[in-house]
């Protein structure tokens, strides 16, 4: 997606919850990020859930205070002003990585409050984005990534397809996107990772997994309401 609007025209930003801005992965985001025109690194530097070391002298992200940490994206939101931000789906995605279910449940307490003036007043003016689009795979569109992941023996969290309200089409920016999954390559080296089983596979099949993404929107800019003193009742 980010390759997509990029190509439209479009501003866009990543922040990245853990590991160290100084650390190999920060390198390596650079890199990826790079690819698909979404700026430089913005790292919090908590370390991951599995990788203790990996912001040495910080604390683990699902050990952090969560006010803290949704104070600190509340900064990003307001300092970037983003219309959308995309996060994690309430599984934390395919695997449940407890660092992706930690991230999306603090994205979108931080994304109703970042507009809120007097939620977190030292984070900066506040900026209300428009919408919340989680990343998530629908039932029907697990596909062939699901075997690939039980042989691993990774457990698959997929949502009903009434859930998903954007199917996209991005193989028009596939070579891009790969070429951003490539440059996580500690990730690729790693057997059981979702890049390194990328990395295995025929460059059809990688095709046919990468060329469709799928969302659910989650409204968070609310309509003008009916104002102090009405009710307004539902028929």
């Amino acid at each position: 997606m980010f390759a997509q609007l990029a190509a439209g025209g479009a501003r866009t930003g990543v922040v990245t919850t853990t590991w160290a801005p100084d650390g190999r992965r920060a390198a390596e985001l650079a890199d990826a990020l790079a690819v698909l025109g979404a700026g430089r690194p913005r790292m919090l530097g908590f370390a991951d859930a599995r990788v203790p070391d990996s912001a040495p002298g910080r604390p683990r992200l699902c050990d952090a205070p969560f006010d803290e940490v949704a104070g600190l994206l509340v900064r990003h939101i307001r300092e970037f002003r983003p219309e959308v931000i995309v996060t994690h789906d309430a599984y934390g995605q395919l695997t449940g990585h407890p660092d992706h279910v930690r991230t999306h449940r603090l994205t979108t307490v931080a994304a109703h409050a970042a507009g809120l003036e007097h939620l977190y007043p030292d984070a900066g003016a506040p900026w209300q984005p428009a919408a919340l689009h989680l990343a998530t795979h629908p039932h029907s569109g697990v596909g062939e990534l699901g075997p690939l992941l039980a042989r691993v023996g990774k457990r698959l969290l997929s949502v009903p397809d009434e859930h998903i309200t954007a199917t996209v089409d991005v193989s028009a920016w596939l070579g891009q996107k790969w070429a951003a999954i490539a440059a996580h390559r500690s990730e690729a080296a790693r057997e059981r990772s979702l890049p390194g089983i990328l990395l295995r596979l025929s460059a059809e099949t990688r095709e046919r997994i990468l060329s469709t993404e799928y969302y659910t929107r989650l409204g968070v800019r609310q309509a003008p309401g009916p104002g102090p003193g009405r009710v307004v009742f539902p028929r």
